[in-house]
């Protein structure tokens, strides 16, 4: 059984395929409002999906999903109760300060997916049909392709009438349907289309120049849930024709959030085209440090690395900071001034100052002690803490950066994020077990997670737990296949399998990901090195040693071949190097081999004496110390591990 694409706009309906979970799903792009058209809402077919099965399934597979399904189908808030909650969900919207990453949806997809397979797995399999996808929200063309990528047809065949659909929803329908011809004309389906959801959007199109209007509701419930392709579309599109004289602070605040939502779309210039039409439409002070901080932060963080520029980003958040810093009310500008210089602390450490950007966040603190009312603005406070903390760990004090992560966490235990956060750098501090319970809460509190699993699978390889390790891979990769790291440390255990066919498979498909990765350059030589093609082998380590001359493995790696291939010299020069990033039980014991054939016993000794002291449980360096005149061979050196990943 395969899932099904239709390649036109309507199911003929005479396929052989399960019981209908609900009605076909026409998608009307529509259904997001006049200011809308040619989109549905956000998540139009997911929630009509959810409004079918979750009145059906058992509570505690609903609660287990309770962030997911209320986030897809605000209709179905008064039915399914919020059990895993952030402080932020009690606040007022001014204090609610933190905005979805935009790979949210695909995290709320996974969990929507999970519920489906769950609930299906006791209801019986079915089947969903999509008329007209290609008009769908970006949210349900993604939450399309994670169920054709994830949920097996036996249990949910999905049905997709399509033309084609953006690139992620194309790229699953080639990989994971079986294609079938248009069996009859298009035209309207009977049964009507899917709704959108109520407050979706419905502010006028055209007209007058006004103020903001009712579709600003929309583009607020947008943003803050991370809807950010239908934020930016419906913003821009209210913005034409609102008045920035008629609703000065509704304009800003629309004129934000979109701006917010075309940079988290990798649409930067068109953000900061935004922004300066702002700046020249209006001088209040609040509002213009509030773009000065964007401004900044969009030459930061743009997706492009070559645009980024922190000379220029510096100039912008210090204009920010210069205007908050002389907001007359003492609470105003301890919010705004102390937000600011968290921003240039970042700009700060970007610009490799990672103690001026301490300095900066701890004047922050101190004014929001100072300035703002016991409990004021919880989350802005604990933002801080844990920024403190990540400098702390930066600069080399770990313990006071766990006690500022505690912090954090325990003023907001249902945010999963630092939970990541405090995992990684009790992992660093040799708390492995504290480390798993870290990242085990992370995966509880939210939404599927990937890093959470790819960071608990360095803890179990670590530990020898190489199958707990792979199957936390396995998991990562199946939440998001285009999580390089993933795939390099995956490709380093199949190596370290012998599976070196898997090995080569996952490099080259995080290669293509992200083809100056160090990390996958060296698994890559490694299967490589292994199958005897030395040539190829060497160009790898020597590509990925281009791109991070500090990593060890490379060295290490290039040193064993160097050595396989007849190179002695070289191969001592390499594990050298390898050795300076770093001590090393294997490193030293594959220098001592390198160095006896060189004739250089005594140096050769020095390494395996080290070599005991690293690790004095290993047998083969036992051995060459005591009762082998020569050494063996050189053994494989350790994959390379990508670094444990924050949020």
């Amino acid at each position: 059984m395969r899932h099904l694409w239709v390649r036109g706009q309507r199911w003929s309906g005479e396929r052989d395929i399960p019981p209908l979970v609900l009605p076909p799903v026409a998608v009307d792009g529509r259904s997001g409002g006049p200011v809308d058209r040619g989109r549905a809402g956000p998540y139009t077919i997911a929630s009509a999906l959810l409004h079918a099965l979750v009145p059906r399934a058992r509570r505690e597979i609903v609660e287990a999903h309770d962030i997911e399904i209320r986030a897809a189908a605000p209709g179905l808030r008064d039915v399914v109760p919020a059990v895993r909650e952030s402080v932020a969900a009690h606040l007022p919207k001014a204090e609610r300060i933190l905005v979805p990453a935009p790979r949210r949806t695909l995290r709320l997809s996974n969990g929507l997916a999970e519920f489906l397979h769950d609930h299906l797995k006791e209801a019986g399999p079915g089947a969903l049909v999509v008329e007209r996808a290609d008009e769908a929200d970006e949210t349900d063309q993604e939450f399309l392709a994670v169920l054709l990528r994830r949920i097996d047809p036996a249990l949910l065949t999905v049905v997709v009438c399509a033309e084609a659909g953006d690139p992620v929803l194309a790229g699953a329908l080639n990989r994971h349907t079986l294609p079938v011809a248009v069996e009859t004309p298009d035209a309207a389906p009977a049964y009507g289309t899917a709704p959108a959801e109520a407050g979706a959007g419905s502010a006028a199109d055209g007209g007058a120049r006004t103020g903001v209007g009712a579709g600003a509701g929309a583009v607020e419930r947008y943003f803050t849930e991370g809807f950010h392709h239908a934020a930016a579309r419906l913003g821009q599109r209210m913005l034409r024709d609102a008045d920035p004289k008629a609703d000065p602070e509704g304009w800003w605040s629309l004129v934000h959030r979109t701006a917010g939502a075309l940079a988290a779309t990798e649409r930067e210039d068109d953000a900061r085209a935004l922004l300066d039409r702002a700046r020249r439409e209006s001088a209040d002070p609040k509002n213009r440090a509030t773009a000065a901080y964007a401004t900044a932060m969009l030459l930061m963080r743009h997706h492009d690395p070559a645009a980024r520029d922190v000379g220029e980003a510096l100039s912008w958040i210090n204009e920010a900071v210069a205007i908050t810093s002389l907001l007359p009310d003492r609470r105003e500008r301890a919010f705004h001034l102390s937000f600011d210089l968290n921003g240039k602390g970042l700009v700060e450490t970007r610009a490799g100052r990672p103690d001026e950007a301490l300095r900066l966040v701890e004047q922050a603190i101190a004014l929001t002690e100072r300035d703002l009312d016991p409990g004021e603005h919880p989350i802005h406070r604990l933002v801080l803490r844990a920024n403190r903390g990540q400098l702390t760990a930066m600069l080399g004090d770990p313990e006071a950066a766990l006690a500022d992560l505690d912090a954090a966490i325990a003023a907001d235990p249902g945010y999963p994020d630092y939970y990541i956060t405090r995992g990684n750098l009790l992992h660093r501090l040799g708390r492995p077990g504290e480390a798993v319970a870290d990242y085990e809460t992370a995966m509880r509190v939210g939404p599927p997670f990937p890093e959470a699993y790819y960071n608990r699978a360095e803890v179990r390889f670590e530990a020898g737990d190489h199958a707990g390790a792979l199957a936390d891979l396995d998991y990562a990769l199946d939440l998001d296949p285009e999580f390089a790291d993933a795939y390099a440390n995956r490709a380093g255990l199949f190596v370290e399998f012998g599976e070196y066919g898997k090995a080569r498979a996952d490099a080259l498909q995080g290669l293509a990901l992200d083809p100056r990765n160090p990390y996958l350059l060296c698994a890559l030589g490694q299967v490589e090195a292994a199958e005897g093609r030395h040539a190829e082998a060497r160009k790898a380590f020597d590509a990925g040693l281009r791109h991070d001359p500090a990593l060890a493995a490379l060295w290490a790696s290039r040193g064993m071949l160097a050595f396989e291939t007849g190179e002695p010299e070289q191969a001592v020069a390499d594990l050298t190097r390898a050795l300076e990033c770093g001590d090393d039980a294997t490193i030293r014991f594959n220098r001592s081999v390198a160095l006896r054939a060189l004739g250089r016993e005594e140096e050769a000794r020095d390494d395996l004496v080290r070599a005991a002291e690293l690790a004095p449980e290993d047998e083969d360096v036992r051995q060459a110390l005591e009762l082998s005149p020569r050494p063996p061979r050189c053994r494989s050196a350790p994959p390379g591990e990508c670094p444990r990943r924050d949020r």
